[in-house]
């Protein structure tokens, strides 16, 4: 510590550098074991094992055997994680809350290892189907005993073949005990024993000398310059560099700098819109699902996808409050976009980890036959209520303003290629069926299944928003009725009558108008109702057109639904609630159009070959990703997989 305060003085630029560079060395030191503490963690990814202290060894693939054979027997994935320390907090806490923050489901069990003291802890969701004295036979018996003598690859083969054995019904054994080192990655900041910190270390040092006699050399030559015929040699001694311009490798990645604001600002983004479209196709799959195989044996991967909302949901309001909050100083930011980052990273870790379990359940390829039967019929239902819909909508732009038809004026048109869409994919399933290739088969099946949801998606909401118009025009003449007879309403009266004279009207519109004529409570429920209309219309327009729609929108989206739900039975805040609701909708609405104006596909343009048209919509809703193959249940590692 007195070298490092030391350091810091006005009379040589150069020393700060050399301070900075002796307190990397002090990191690199087994001298502060504050330095090496483990905070929940974000889990590998490419694996089960994450192993941040070197503890496996050449031992790593007996454990990747035991892990493997007890998903293969029991679809029960055991994740194992080797740390330094648990941050000082309990054992139980910190394996709890790095399950929490990775998006453990109730089919995944984390064994967290702290090998500086061989303290450990185990994580099960309560609905894994095992009960605690079977958690605490397995640990008792077969990790413990491991970890007493620092087998830190035996505790964890112990633990995955004491979970088979328990599941199987068998006693549990103690595995094979093989001592091991007692501390591994406790003699440096890395992975690894002296080898590995020694030489960072000396070269660290070798650095620090050079960089002193450098520093010496530079304040020698400030001084000549002081003197007398300093001209002569043009300055050169004030234009020497302090510092070298190249680094020692290993030191220029442990000095990396931050990921620059904008940056991290547009990952955030990025990663938002992303996870958002994972879930949305998740869901959507998710029904598909429950519709052919029933809602109990979907109850996993319907826990999944409401986790993943429930993190995304987290990561949309921390966007929106910086959106509202755009001057907020750097360091705040940068942490809610990293929170931002990390949640979506749990989302889509959740989804990935059931995509597996998912394929089986739902065996596209040897249930296409049946799931192909379900989609036709599906798409046999649509014609006639999408031609009905055309109609309520051809009926209504006789009498009513454009401006009331607006919000759905294209959803029948894009409900038609949509249909067009899933119609071709559909005869192209039943034809790969004929030829026997299950692999195209299933490919588009999932195609058409995601196009018939947006065209009933687009349907619907032609309907719903017809319905509402009719709805409207009814309620107006009753409020226009009781209004009548109330003086002070008058002025309102008059301006709805002289609305409703003047060619085709919005009802809505005009009863806006009448708002202050009618009751508290009446003016309440139509603000709420307005409001869950705007926020149905908004979401399933970004629904709908996916494919397009940026970050912005979205954000808005998410905030909208978190206030409409909010909306109780207190008059004041549901009032308040529904009326931010409905802006906030609205906004998303903007954007979203926005976005869909800028993406390019329009659906007035009669010059566009069908074809093209029908793909571009499937492009557009995100039916199809960049390769042209349906997104399917999962995250982002996942979501594309009928590639393979």
């Amino acid at each position: 510590m007195t070298r490092l305060s030391w350091g810091y003085g006005p009379r040589a630029p150069g020393w700060a550098m050399i301070c900075a560079l002796v307190a990397l060395c002090a990191l690199l030191l087994p001298t502060v074991p504050a330095s090496r503490a483990d905070t929940p963690l974000d889990l590998d990814a490419a694996g089960r094992i994450t192993d941040t202290v070197g503890a496996l060894g050449k031992r790593r693939t007996q454990v990747e055997a035991a892990l493997e054979r007890l998903h293969t027997d029991h679809h029960i994935q055991l994740y194992v994680t080797y740390v330094h320390d648990f941050s000082g907090r309990a054992a139980h806490t910190w394996a709890d809350a790095t399950a929490d923050r990775n998006g453990f489901g109730p089919h995944d069990i984390l064994l967290a290892i702290a090998t500086h003291g061989g303290q450990y802890a185990v994580s099960a969701d309560k609905q894994s189907g095992f009960r605690k004295d079977q958690l605490e036979r397995v640990a008792t018996a077969a990790i413990a005993p491991a970890l007493r003598e620092h087998d830190w690859a035996g505790a964890a083969i112990g633990a995955a073949d004491g979970y088979r054995a328990v599941l199987r019904g068998e006693p549990v054994h103690a595995p094979l005990i093989l001592p091991g080192t007692t501390d591994p990655g406790g003699d440096g900041l890395l992975p690894g024993h002296r080898a590995v910190w020694v030489p960072i270390a000396g070269g660290a040092f070798v650095l620090l000398t050079g960089l002193a006699l450098r520093s010496r050399r530079s304040r020698r030559a400030r001084t000549a310059a002081r003197r007398p015929g300093a001209a002569r040699d043009g300055g050169r001694g004030r234009e020497r560099p302090a510092v070298a311009t190249s680094t020692e490798p290993g030191l220029a990645r442990l000095a990396q700098p931050l990921t620059p604001l904008p940056d991290l600002d547009a990952e955030a983004s990025a990663n938002l819109v992303d996870t958002d479209d994972a879930v949305r196709t998740s869901a959507e799959e998710l029904r598909f699902a429950t519709a052919q195989l029933g809602p109990a044996a979907t109850r996993p991967f319907a826990e999944a996808v409401a986790y993943a909302r429930g993190e995304l949901a987290d990561a949309f309001r921390l966007r929106q409050h910086l959106d509202d909050a755009p001057y907020e100083e750097e360091r705040i930011r940068r942490h809610a976009l990293d929170e931002i980052c990390s949640r979506c990273t749990s989302a889509n870790r959740r989804l990935d980890a059931e995509s597996e379990a998912f394929d089986r359940l739902r065996d596209l390829k040897a249930n296409a036959a049946g799931i192909l039967d379900r989609a036709e019929a599906t798409a046999r239902a649509l014609a006639p209520r999408l031609a009905a819909a055309e109609a309520a909508l051809a009926a209504l732009a006789r009498c009513r303003a454009r401006s009331a038809l607006a919000p759905v004026a294209e959803h029948v048109a894009e409900a038609r290629d949509r249909l067009s869409f899933a119609d071709t994919a559909l005869a192209e399933a039943r034809t790969a069926l004929l030829v026997a290739d299950p692999d195209h088969a299933a490919v588009s099946v999932r195609a058409a299944e995601a196009a018939l949801s947006q065209a009933a998606t687009l349907t619907a909401a032609v309907l719903r928003h017809t319905h509402a118009l009719t709805a409207a025009t009814t309620r107006l003449h009753t409020v226009l009725a009781e209004a009548a007879h109330r003086p002070e309403a008058a002025p309102a009266v008059k301006a709805a009558r002289r609305a409703m004279a003047h060619g085709p009207y919005d009802p809505r519109e005009v009863l806006r108008l009448l708002d202050e004529a009618m009751t508290t409570e009446a003016r309440a429920a139509r603000t709420v109702l307005a409001a869950r209309a705007e926020v149905s219309a908004a979401r399933d327009y970004i629904s709908t057109h996916r494919g397009a729609i940026g970050c912005r929108a979205r954000t808005r989206l998410t905030e909208a639904e978190r206030h409409i739900a909010l909306c109780g039975d207190d008059v004041p805040t549901a009032v308040a609630k529904a009326t931010r609701a409905m802006a906030l909708a609205q906004q998303a609405r903007a954007l979203a159009e926005d976005d869909v104006v800028t993406y390019g596909t329009s659906y007035d343009a009669e010059s566009t070959p069908e074809p093209a048209r029908v793909l571009g919509g499937a492009l557009l809703g995100g039916i199809i990703l960049a390769g042209l193959l349906p997104a399917t249940f999962g995250g982002g590692a996942t979501r594309g997989r009928l590639a393979g």
